[in-house]
């Protein structure tokens, strides 16, 4: 569990390629552990403070890879307990600067007028289709209701 140094206060720094966090006015910040100053400077109480760190992540991550499948925000969770470990772990706080930059890329894609334009047609053809299908089912077979089924 390296927190990027092995000297307590020290922080170790990473580059940032496109520049988002200073384009939006955020400062920029130093990976490693964001422990208080007094656990860093006791090894053992600082080695103890990363597995407590990582044991509740990880309970969160798990909680949301349960709600995957099931009814709640899985994604918004797993994220959750990806920022708990940012507290402590430079490998999660590269992952979560990634997932940040590929949302931003996202939404600006999204933004665009032509995509706008894609996705909305894509949209209304997949509703189109889907009515359709109904349709010829409905056509076929009727409507009857699981209450009024007579033949058992």
């Amino acid at each position: 569990m390296n927190t990027g140094s092995d000297e307590p206060g020290e922080v170790a720094v990473a580059s940032n390629e496109t520049g988002t966090n200073e384009a939006h006015g955020e400062p920029h910040r130093g990976l490693g552990s964001r422990a208080p100053e007094f656990v860093k400077a006791r090894r053992l109480l600082h080695v103890s403070w990363q597995v407590g760190v990582f044991i509740v992540g990880l309970a969160v991550v798990v909680a949301g890879i349960i709600m995957l499948p099931l009814p709640g925000p899985g994604w918004v969770v797993i994220f959750g307990g990806m920022a708990i470990w940012a507290t402590e772990f430079v490998w999660a706080q590269l992952v979560l600067r990634w997932t940040k930059r590929k949302v931003t890329e996202a939404a600006q894609r999204a933004l665009d007028p032509k995509v706008r334009r894609r996705n909305i047609i894509l949209t209304t053809i997949g509703l189109i289709i889907v009515g359709v299908l109904i349709g010829i089912y409905v056509w076929k077979f009727g409507i009857v209701m699981p209450w009024k089924i007579e033949n058992q």
